[in-house]
């Protein structure tokens, strides 16, 4: 299971994928600015911005692996998840996000 973990440094805001599946056990958390260029600054979390807007759109589509329905949702877990981080450290584990997803998913089938 993939785990998305962010830190603020100095320089920015830095989120990496941890997967132990994947060689080296990690990689740099893809921006997808090929979908969507929110933020020229990169990611951030913890508010309502276009830091966490970029954010939300590359987690989503790292884990779902379907670009189309992360450039759907990911306003919507942007408020939901993204926005609500405190501090300037998170972690979110792929089920985390998953049922994120299907929280929002089953909210828009009402």
């Amino acid at each position: 299971m993939k785990h998305y973990v962010g830190d603020r440094t100095p320089d920015g805001c830095e989120v990496m994928v941890l997967d132990m599946n994947h060689e080296g056990g990690g990689y740099p958390l893809d921006p997808r600015f090929d979908l969507r260029r929110h933020s020229p600054d990169g990611f951030e979390f913890g508010f309502s911005g276009s830091g966490p807007s970029q954010l939300s759109l590359a987690i989503l589509a790292d884990v779902l692996g379907d670009d189309k329905m992360a450039d759907k949702l990911h306003i919507d877990f942007k408020n939901k998840v993204i926005s609500r981080l405190d501090g300037n450290t998170f972690s979110l584990s792929e089920e985390d996000v998953r049922l994120a997803v299907a929280e929002l998913a089953a909210g828009r089938k009402r």
